[in-house]
């Protein structure tokens, strides 16, 4: 099946069980999906993904390259689990930060597929006046990790109380794989992440 939709792999967050979250900023946006509305690009998701239930977050338009690309605000770890980006010591209160707040507001209301709440973890930024890298576009969100066979790599930025929090977190929530730690500044100064720079491989099926 062709798709009739324009989307990047970071729009896309499922829990494998039929449950989809995007941000509304990356997907219904005439830079990818003109003329279509949330509707019509809900019902489209639906079938080329075989998902029953998708749940929209505002997310930011035209901030950033990606706008506001889900992989680094919600990601799952578990089905009905998911960890969530939010500001660290010092944060402004900007557009990222009220996007990590109503992103808050709508999963404490969610349900997922099969009728289930969801457990929201915090998993908080670091603060950007200890980190290594600047700019404006610097992507400092310990939510663009990569989950491989047996690791889960996850960003580094120099603040070094922020970075060990995050591999606490996620080795919490990750207890059977290794933690492995990545400096990711060139990347991140560009406005990516671990994830947007990475791409899953299906494995052969075991019998």
């Amino acid at each position: 099946m062709k798709a009739n939709l324009v989307a990047e792999g970071g729009s896309l967050e499922t829990d494998g069980l039929g449950t989809l979250l995007v941000t509304e900023s990356s997907i219904v946006n005439d830079n990818r999906n003109p003329g279509l509305s949330r509707d019509e690009i809900e019902a489209r998701l639906m079938e080329l993904l075989g998902m029953k239930k998708v749940i929209w977050f505002d997310g930011v338009y035209g901030e950033d390259i990606t706008d506001a690309h889900i992989d680094s605000l919600v990601r799952f770890v578990a089905p009905g689990v998911v960890l969530l980006d939010v500001p660290g010591p010092g944060a402004p209160d900007d557009v990222w930060a009220r996007s990590s707040a109503q992103a808050r507001d709508v999963l404490d209301e969610a349900i997922d597929a099969n009728g289930e709440p969801f457990e929201v973890i915090e998993l908080p930024q670091p603060d950007f006046s200890l980190i290594r890298g600047e700019g404006d576009d610097f992507l400092a969100s310990y939510v663009n990790f990569y989950v491989a066979n047996g690791a889960v790599f996850v960003p580094e930025f120099g603040d070094k109380a922020a970075d060990r929090e995050a591999q606490n977190i996620l080795a919490e929530q990750f207890p059977d794989r290794e933690i492995v730690p990545v400096a990711i500044d060139t990347i991140a100064s560009g406005g990516g992440g671990i994830h947007c720079a990475t791409h899953d491989l299906p494995g052969t099926p075991e019998d």
